[in-house]
C-alpha cells in the first residue's frame, strides 16, 4: 500500500495548524504516528538515509527517496499527524560543514570538525553553494520534490545556529575564553554565521518550494509559512549577561527574519535564559527539553506557567498523554500546546483512537 494519505487530509493539517499558530484552536496539538502498517512491496535494498549512511554519495537520490518512501508506507497517520521526514541526518549544525568544517561519522552519529586550529581572529565564515554537503542535501531535496509531488513533507535539514556553529571551528573552552579576550571578533563571527544560515535556509527553500507541502525541521512543528527552531546550545555554559550580549540579539535577528519561530530550551542550565528568551516578540514558543536523568516533561509547571503567561506556545517531547494533561492543568488552557512526537504500533490503534478523541481530534 501507498503512503497512507491524501490531499484532503493535507488541507485539514493546514487548518488545524493555522488556528493553533493564531491561538484559536481549543485543544492541543497531538500528532500520533504508528508503526506496523503493510507497505504492500518488498523493502528496498538502499539502506535508510541517516547519520550513519549519510557519507555514502554512491547511494542515489532517487533510491534514498524510494527508501524513505518504504519506511513512510508502513506508517499511520492519526490525530495531527503527517507524512514527514527528518532531515537530521546529516547531524546537528551541518551549516558548518556548508563552511568548510569536515563532516565525520565514523562513530555512526555525525560530529563536525574545524578545518584546522587558528585563533577567533583568524577565522572567517562564508556559504559556499558549491560545498559537497549543501548540493547533497539539495539533490536529495529534489528527488523527493519530483517523487512525492506534495504528498510528504522534507523537514529543513539541521543548520544548528548562533554560537553552536562558531564552537564548531572555535572548541568550547577556547571560546569561553575568546568571549574574555575576544568579544568583538566573536560577534562578528555571529554575524557572518547569521548570513550564512539565512542564506542556506533560502537556498534549500527555493528547492523545495512550492511543491512542499509546508514547512516544518527536527521539531516536527507544521506550519503553513517558513518556521524554524533556533537553538544555541552553547548558553548552557554562559551566564544570563554574557547571554543577553552576545547570544540574544542574532536569536531575536533570526526570529524576526522568519515568519514563525520556536526555541529550543535544552537542559536545567538554559533555564536562567528563559526570560530573556521570552522578551522577544517575534519568538512563537518554546521546546523544554529536561535533560537525562531527569523528570519528564508531567513535572515543570513553572517553567510552564512562565511560557504560557508570556504568550508563546509549548511544545512537550515526552511523557505521553500524562504530561499533556499535567501541562493543561497547570496552564490552565490546551491552546497552544503541542506534542512532538507520538510513536506507537498499529495494534494500539483503538486504544489511541480513544484518547485522542477525549480532545476532540477525530480522523
Amino acid at each position: 500500500m501507498p503512503i497512507d494519505f491524501s490531499p484532503e487530509r493535507w488541507e485539514n493539517i493546514r487548518t488545524v495548524y493555522a488556528k493553533w499558530w493564531a491561538g484559536e484552536l481549543e485543544r492541543p496539538i497531538i500528532p500520533v504516528w504508528l508503526r506496523g502498517k503493510d507497505p504492500g512491496r518488498e523493502m528496498p535494498a538502499t539502506p535508510l538515509l541517516s547519520q550513519q549512511t549519510c557519507t555514502d554519495l554512491s547511494l542515489s537520490p532517487e533510491d534514498i527517496i524510494d527508501r524513505i518512501d518504504y519506511e513512510l508506507s508502513t506508517l499511520k497517520y492519526l490525530g495531527d499527524a503527517y507524512p514527514i521526514f527528518n532531515m537530521d541526518c546529516f547531524g546537528p549544525g551541518v551549516l558548518a560543514a556548508m563552511m568548510g568544517a569536515r563532516l565525520d561519522n565514523s562513530s555512526g552519529r555525525v560530529w563536525f570538525f574545524g578545518p584546522k586550529d587558528v585563533p577567533i581572529t583568524d577565522i572567517h565564515f562564508e556559504f559556499d553553494s558549491e560545498n559537497q554537503w549543501f548540493k547533497r542535501i539539495s539533490d536529495i531535496y529534489a528527488a523527493a520534490m519530483e517523487r512525492w509531488q506534495g504528498l510528504v513533507l522534507m523537514g529543513m535539514t539541521d543548520l544548528g545556529g548562533n554560537l553552536d556553529v562558531l564552537s564548531t571551528f572555535r572548541p568550547s573552552e577556547k571560546l569561553l575564553m575568546d568571549l574574555y579576550d575576544h568579544p568583538e571578533e566573536v560577534k562578528c563571527l555571529t554575524w557572518e554565521a547569521h548570513e550564512a544560515w539565512h542564506q542556506a535556509y533560502s537556498a534549500l527553500n527555493a528547492i523545495l518550494q512550492p511543491v512542499n507541502p509546508g514547512y516544518s525541521d527536527w521539531s516536527l512543528i507544521y506550519s503553513d509559512r517558513p518556521c524554524y527552531i533556533q537553538q544555541c546550545d552553547f548558553s548552557y555554559m554562559i551566564s544570563p549577561k554574557m547571554f543577553e550580549e552576545f547570544i540574544k540579539p542574532e536569536l531575536a535577528a533570526t526570529s524576526g527574519k522568519l515568519e514563525r519561530s520556536f526555541y529550543h530550551l535544552d537542559g536545567i542550565g538554559q533555564i536562567a535564559h528563559l526570560d530573556s528568551l521570552l522578551e522577544i516578540e517575534t519568538l512563537n514558543g518554546v521546546q523544554w527539553i529536561p535533560g537525562d536523568g531527569k523528570p519528564d516533561c508531567a513535572n515543570w509547571p513553572e517553567l510552564y506557567q512562565k511560557i504560557n503567561a508570556a504568550g508563546k506556545r509549548i511544545q512537550i517531547i515526552n511523557g505521553g498523554f500524562a504530561a499533556i494533561d499535567a501541562v493543561i492543568e497547570q496552564v490552565g488552557t490546551s491552546n497552544g500546546i503541542q506534542y512532538q512526537a507520538m510513536l506507537s504500533t498499529i495494534d494500539q490503534e483503538q486504544e489511541i483512537r480513544v484518547k485522542l478523541g477525549k480532545y476532540g481530534i477525530e480522523n
